[in-house]
């Protein structure tokens, strides 16, 4: 089956997102140990990723759960999404935007309540390709194929008739489980390689 779309992952393929430490300079901060501090926020953030809560109710929590006054929840908030939006991958989000109009593209991530908004003004994503679909609008995450049939529906295309890009074996097992073809993200060149092998068969095989 001939591939009609290409859908990319966002944090660690499209994002370099490699770990600030903030998580370990608010715990010392709070004077909790790591584990404690995650122990603490790991119901909120679960259910932020597929937007049970909205964003003000997981400010909220957050602020209940580690005593945070207004100031320093705004402080932590901050740390939270300067290491979630981390850097453009911009030789990557070259490589997909020139996809169109020759695929359909679209990008599937495990996402944040409030992510749509800042990585849409930091990076354009929406602009990018042709649709962008988030776990936390959509009340599931990869690897439940529920969500990789949401974007190849919006994409119109059956899963084999689609390529798909993630950093995490777990995703991209996910993806190859509905029968879609599957990447595990490396490095850009890897991936690029990788990628032009499925779009472009008859190459390869000359």
């Amino acid at each position: 089956m001939a591939i009609e779309a290409v859908i990319f992952d966002i944090g660690g393929v499209l994002e370099a997102t490699p770990s600030t430490g903030w998580r370990e300079r608010w715990a010392a901060h709070l004077g909790l140990a790591p584990e404690e501090m995650a122990r603490r926020l790991d119901p909120t953030f679960t259910e932020g990723s597929i937007g049970a809560i909205d964003l003000s109710q997981v400010e909220r929590r957050v602020a209940e759960v580690l005593g945070l006054e207004p100031a320093s929840l705004e402080a932590f908030m901050g740390d939270l999404w300067a290491e979630y939006l981390g850097t453009l991958n911009e030789e990557l989000a070259a490589y997909f935007g020139g996809l169109r109009p020759r695929y359909r593209t679209g990008i599937l991530s495990n996402s944040f309540a409030g992510a749509r908004e800042r990585e849409q003004a930091a990076y354009g994503f929406e602009d990018l390709c042709d649709v962008v679909v988030y776990s936390h609008e959509e009340g599931c995450r990869k690897p439940d194929p529920r969500f990789y049939r949401i974007v190849c529906e919006r994409l119109d295309v059956a899963p084999d008739e689609a390529v798909f890009l993630d950093d995490r074996e777990m995703c991209v097992g996910g993806a190859r489980a509905l029968g879609m073809k599957a990447i595990r993200f490396s490095d850009n060149e890897q991936a690029i390689r990788e990628l032009e092998a499925h779009l472009n068969p008859e190459s390869k095989a000359g």
